[in-house]
């Protein structure tokens, strides 16, 4: 494994045997310490999580250490696919461009393979041919979709999604909105108004805030995650383009620095590689 050394505020590649000798002649007392951590992590702040870990007195802690604090840091709540049980409402948002509505579209095709009860709200009637999208992948999925024409109220086609989700008893309502972040007092405004909708029209249901980043695009993917959870309280991440463990790193990053769980990766173009994220075998792929 490659690593990135530290030292005086520069930076440079080192391998394992060149960072663990550095490590073992650094003296314990000094001042200057020596950070150490994997390549993968480049780019993220990871300050007392990952260089953590690796700072030692001596500048190099166990590499098991390491991985055992990742698996610790990545550890989901037992209750963090509750919702699955239904009924519940999941809000999907994200920029353009990081597989938002392709995103809900495996959603829904992979709990309607489940036996689940689904039904998609084309909220994003901001987005030119968001619906006519989201519709294609409803009939590919084989669930009913509740849309609107581009330019309408997202918070009627949410109150008309609810009321259709009640009367036909459906366990997932999964909701595609938009992702102004260019105009977060408008989008703040919308998602709020959404919000008060469920609240009333669905109360008892399980309430899930997603938010779709694209994994290949680094520290603007943490970025997008901070803007969008200072507009809503978000309860979820949905990582795209992670087909390859040389982008593992997003992920630590994303759920270390905002503490918000990674709930599925996308790790590939099918349908079927929209997966639940599983903490211990996506540490297993990176390290082993």
């Amino acid at each position: 494994m490659e690593h990135i050394i530290e030292y005086n505020g520069r930076r440079r590649v080192a391998s394992d045997l060149e960072a663990l000798k550095l490590g073992q002649q650094q003296d314990q007392n000094a001042e200057e310490r020596i950070f150490l951590f994997p390549r993968y992590l480049e780019g993220f702040d990871l300050s007392g999580f990952a260089c953590g870990l690796l700072l030692s007195g001596a500048g190099w802690v166990d590499r098991q250490e390491l991985i055992l604090g990742i698996r610790n840091k990545m550890k989901q709540s037992k209750d963090a696919y509750a919702f699955e049980e239904g009924p519940a409402v999941v809000l999907v948002i994200g920029v353009n461009g990081v597989g938002k509505t392709t995103s809900v579209g495996k959603l829904a095709a992979n709990y309607r393979k489940q036996g689940k009860k689904v039904l998609i709200a084309s909220a994003d009637t901001f987005r030119a041919a968001a619906n006519e999208q989201l519709t294609e992948w409803a009939k590919r999925a084989g669930v009913d979709i509740i849309g609107a024409a581009e330019g309408s109220d997202p918070a009627a086609v949410v109150y008309d999604a609810v009321q259709a989700a009640k009367a036909r008893r459906t366990d997932i309502l999964l909701v595609d909105t938009a992702g102004r972040l260019h105009n977060k007092k408008n989008l703040m405004a919308e998602l709020k108004k959404i919000d008060r909708i469920i609240t009333r029209e669905y109360p008892g249901c399980f309430r899930e805030n997603w938010v779709v980043l694209d994994g290949t695009t680094g520290q603007n993917a943490i970025f997008q995650a901070r803007e969008f959870a200072s507009v809503t309280n978000l309860t979820g991440i949905v990582l795209t383009k992670m087909d390859g463990t040389a982008k593992g790193g997003i992920a630590i990053a994303v759920q270390s620095e905002l503490g918000i769980p990674v709930k599925f990766i996308g790790v590939g173009e099918a349908i079927e590689d929209l997966q639940k994220f599983n903490p211990d075998q996506f540490v297993d792929a990176i390290f082993y």
